[in-house]
This record gives structure tokens, sequence and C-alpha cells, in this order.
């Protein structure tokens, strides 16, 4: 075995077609096959299944990624901390994202890493908080941007911001609503809300509680802009933070009023705290933190017009 074996089996094990990753690692099939084959001797064991789709990892395989792909990204950290001694930024960062973070900024955020930092290849994906900590700690991820909620064995938390949770309605609907809104009054509203798989539940539901109420909403949806739509399309309510209403209210397809007691989610980014942070996740972390504040600030000023 050997460190280009293993980077091709990351490769693979991450685009599970050998087509695919033989044009990423710049190689052709046979010679990736081939490679792929001699490592699997060397164990002595099947690494993966081969289907007519791909390839899937065996038992034996997902046990060896788990393995490597921290040494793999340790390695990577270490080339990118030697490159920065020129004062160049540089290197490799997958980042995870709550669903309302990325659907709010990831654009505006992923296009001005790219024009600040053409030396960073960035790779990023959606998931639910628990999930993207656990991945962060396994090493699949280098940072997560997450609801933060701080439980024993989970990586550091580094704040971003805390922004109002709103209820927000159809903008043409006779429902009439004051500007700040008690969870009492909630409890009477047809409501489309995240299912409890998501982060953002579990803020309400706590609140609910706080209340001496239990939610039932008509429909429960963890996209947030299909609840957006369908908020804007019914005379059905949703309780949702500003950057996730955003649009809808830029639109004026919705109207949104703050709740009263004050209703709050945090948002913060995690790594993994047994491994240093490079330059190029703290400078792609950056710029989405300026972005999820400038993009918050714009939520709240729509929702007090």
């Amino acid at each position: 075995m050997d460190f280009r074996q293993i980077q091709y089996f990351l490769c693979l094990a991450q685009e599970r077609n050998v087509t695919r990753a033989a044009r990423r690692l710049n190689i052709v099939q046979p010679a990736l096959s081939m490679q792929i084959a001699k490592l699997e001797t060397s164990f002595g064991k099947q690494l993966f299944f081969r289907t007519p789709q791909g390839v899937l990892l065996t038992p034996a395989g997902a046990e060896l990624e788990r393995l490597v792909a921290p040494i793999v990204r340790d390695v990577d950290r270490a080339r990118e901390q030697m490159a920065g001694l020129d004062g160049k930024i540089a290197g490799r960062v997958s980042i995870g994202m709550v669903n309302s973070a990325a659907q709010s900024i990831l654009p505006i955020s992923t296009r001005r890493i790219a024009m600040t930092y053409p030396d960073i290849e960035l790779s990023v994906c959606e998931g639910y908080s628990e999930t993207m900590q656990e991945w962060v700690l396994a090493g699949q991820l280098d940072l997560a941007i997450v609801n933060a909620r701080q439980r024993g064995g989970l990586p550091s938390m580094q704040p971003i911001l805390e922004e109002e949770m709103m209820v927000a309605h159809n903008a043409s609907t006779a429902t009439k609503l004051p500007k700040a809104v008690s969870f009492t009054a909630v409890g009477k509203l047809e409501l489309v809300i995240p299912s409890r798989r998501h982060g953002l539940r579990r803020i309400i539901d706590d609140a609910a509680a706080n209340a001496g109420l239990t939610l039932s909403p008509r429909l429960e949806i963890d996209t947030l802009p299909a609840i957006c739509d369908v908020v804007a399309s019914t005379n059905m309510a949703t309780i949702l933070p500003g950057i996730a209403l955003r649009g809808a209210l830029e639109a004026g397809s919705i109207r949104a009023h703050r709740l009263r007691p004050a209703l709050t989610r945090s948002i913060a980014w995690v790594n993994n705290p047994r491994r240093i942070a490079s330059a190029a996740m703290k400078a792609a972390v950056e710029i989405i933190s300026e972005d999820l504040r400038s993009a918050a600030r714009a939520a709240a000023a729509l929702a007090r017009r």
C-alpha cells in the first residue's frame, strides 16, 4: 500500500464510479482499476462491490475509508500550511451547511470565494446539523455550518450569528396579526413547518413547549423554499428564520411578524478540534460568515417594513 493508492481509493469511494474517478484523477480507467486491485490484494479483502451503476464500498472498504480519510486530510493540511509560508492561500476545503444557510447565501459565497481565492478548491454539501457534525468528527468534512446546539462529544462551535425566527403568512391573506405574535396565537394557525428531523423544528417545538403548547402542523416540509412557496399561495403560516424568508419577503409574496417572547436560532461553524484549521478553511468560513450576517440583516430590515 502506498499513499497514491489511498488517494485513488478515496476518490473512487467518493465518486462511486470508475469513469468519474479516473477523470477527476486525470488517469485512464485501467490504471485506476489496477491500483485498486493491488490495494485489495495487499489487504486480502474486497473493498468495493461492482454493480452495473458503479461501485459501492464493502464493510471492509467503509472501515478503510474511516481510517485513512483523516490521514489524507492531514497530509493535505500540511501541504497547505507549507504553501502558506509564502503567503499563498490554497487547498481543498470540504464544507457542510444546513439548508437554511446554504439556500440563502451559497451562490453568493461560493462565487466570492472563487474570485478572492482562486487556489482554493471548494466542495459543499447540505444536510442536517447532527449528521454533518458526525462527518466532521469522522474526517469526511473539514468544517460545517450548523444550527448551534452544543452537546458533549461534539466538535467545538465557533459562533457566526444569532437571528430571530419569525411568523410568516401570505401577503394578501385576510389573516390579521399584530407586529409581535405570541405563541398562543401561533397555536391557532394552520402551520407548515419542517419535520422533526430538522434542526429548526427542534427550536420551534422547544419554544412551543415552554409556552405550554404542542404544535400540530398541517404540513411538514424540510425544503425551506418549498415552505415559502406554500405559504405564499395558501392561508397557511410558517415559523422560519429571517434568511430563509428573505427571498419571499423581497418578492412581496409573504409578510413576516416577530415572535414574543423573541425566538432566536444560532448558527455556528464547527471543525474537528484534533485538527488545525487551515488558512484556506478560515478564509472560506470568513466569507460565508460575512454573507450570512449580511443576509440576516437584510431579512430583518424587510420584516420591519
